[in-house]
């Protein structure tokens, strides 16, 4: 008989080994290292950094694969002002810093959450961004924190996370690591289990919750949530976590954990004060637990429907992968969103600026083709296009629409929604837009071919990278 081990850290020089439970059956392979970080941050972000460095470098040196910092790793600024004031782009010097970290050790990072600036057209607030790089330091995914924390608990707290915070619009799909896949969420996240169970729906056997609970909400809450959520989506879960005094406003009640998939916390941080703890990851205990008690298999989807993935996919396109739209081809370089069923990509003749296209994965003539599953996520993924690109293109409206069949004006016999961003004036009727649509995209209409050529594959490129990093 063999047993796992967890290894959990307790401060800095002492180490404690648990058994966990017997396998009647050999392990087959070294299971992946990762540390998960307790941290104290203030408003020097300098001194943050030192901090965490000190942490990943301990990591690393134990042999993790992968380490966790917790929501607010950059800063924790005591007003809004200030919390605004230090706020970066995701091309500034604190993730260009961590870069070189997951360089230097080879390891990968999951960032819990930073404050990434807003847009230039909303500069009073800003996104809570948990961030992914890789061994090289590369951002191989983000998310953007979607529930934004506003609680009035009188005489103990009151914090108000949407006077300064933008929440996000999508789910980032679960991103394949050295340690497996890992679905990404952010602190109050965790009180929403359709969330889990949408990442978990779309293979995540991991799911994180970087945070910086507070003192009130994590005694009565934070352990209880971590492993609802590992037990019901029979995953690990992965908790960094602020601890401590940040300033005279705010303390947080540290307690970093990992639980496995039975619900058993294997890591935990006890100690106030920055530290990190290490556990092993057992992929095949997430799959001996699943197929031992198969819950997904017994979900009752036709009493309460099934979540709709609204959100990409992990799987990483190169410019060498095509996508097929009818007979046409086209490359990974020119699409810029995709989920489970659908494709979003520009395109060749616009018919105005900003007009793109979405197309069933599944490559199918008309809409009555589709199942109820893939036409969900196709105006799902609308949805979310247009709400993006429309403010995006200063526009101040959209026409979306889809040409069922070669009566309504379909050219290329695969189902497709045009969404096309709309201005005042851009057209003298406006409804000379389905003309238009009907007749835009066929080479013997002479006209239209002299005023309106073709674009280049480069042209289409770029602006694909343009609109991929909207949704980033």
């Amino acid at each position: 008989m063999f047993y796992t081990f967890a290894f959990l850290s307790f401060g800095q020089n002492l180490s404690k080994i648990l058994i966990t439970r017997p396998i009647h059956r050999m392990i087959s392979q070294v299971k992946p290292l990762i540390g998960v970080c307790q941290l104290t941050c203030k408003d020097d972000k300098d001194a943050n950094l030192v901090m965490s460095s000190s942490l990943i470098e301990r990591a690393a040196n134990k042999g993790a694969q992968m380490v966790f910092l917790p929501e607010c790793f950059d800063y924790v600024a005591e007003s809004k002002h200030k919390t605004l004031e230090l706020s970066e782009t995701l091309d500034g010097a604190t993730v260009q810093h961590y870069s070189e970290l997951a360089r230097k050790h080879g390891i990968w990072l999951s960032l819990g959450g930073m404050h990434e600036k807003g847009p230039r057209d909303d500069p009073g607030r800003l996104h809570n961004t948990h961030i992914v790089l890789n061994n090289s330091g590369d951002i191989v995914a983000c998310y953007r924190k979607t529930h934004l924390f506003d609680v009035d608990i009188a005489g103990k707290l009151k914090l108000q996370e949407t006077d300064y915070a933008i929440p996000g619009r999508s789910v980032s799909a679960p991103v394949s690591t050295p340690i497996g896949k890992l679905g990404m969420a952010v602190c109050y996240d965790i009180r929403f289990p359709e969330l889990s169970l949408l990442l978990r729906q779309m293979g995540a056997e991991i799911l994180t919750y970087p945070s910086a609970f507070t003192e009130t909400t994590g005694k009565a809450h934070w352990e209880v949530l971590l492993r609802a959520r590992a037990i019901e989506n029979q995953c690990y879960v992965i908790a960094a976590a602020q601890t401590g005094r940040h300033n005279d406003k705010r303390a947080s009640y540290g307690h970093a954990m990992v639980v496995d998939p039975w619900g058993r916390v294997v890591a935990c941080c006890h100690e106030s004060g920055a530290d990190v703890a290490l556990a092993e990851i057992d992929l095949e205990c997430v799959q001996q637990v699943r197929t031992e008690m198969p819950i997904m298999q017994h979900r009752r989807t036709d009493l309460y429907g099934r979540l709709p993935p609204d959100t990409q996919t992990d799987d990483a396109t190169t410019d060498e992968d095509v996508y097929m739209f009818g007979d046409h081809a086209v490359t990974a370089a020119q699409v810029f969103y995709k989920t489970r069923s659908s494709f979003a990509f520009v395109n060749r003749k616009p018919v105005l600026p900003g007009h793109v296209l979405v197309a069933s994965l599944r490559r199918v003539e008309r809409l009555k083709d589709l199942t109820r599953s893939e036409v969900a996520d196709m105006f799902a993924t609308v949805q979310l296009l247009e709400r993006t690109l429309t403010p995006y293109h200063n526009a101040t409206s959209a026409t979306i629409a889809i040409q069922d069949g070669p009566d309504a004006g379909q050219t290329v016999k695969h189902v497709h929604v045009h969404i096309l961003p709309r201005r005042p004036g851009d057209f003298e009727q406006n409804d000379d837009v389905y003309e238009k649509l009907e007749k835009h995209d066929r080479e013997e209409e002479e006209e239209e071919a002299v005023t309106k050529k073709w674009r280049s594959d480069a042209e289409m490129e770029e602006e694909a990278q343009l609109l991929k990093r909207l949704f980033m």
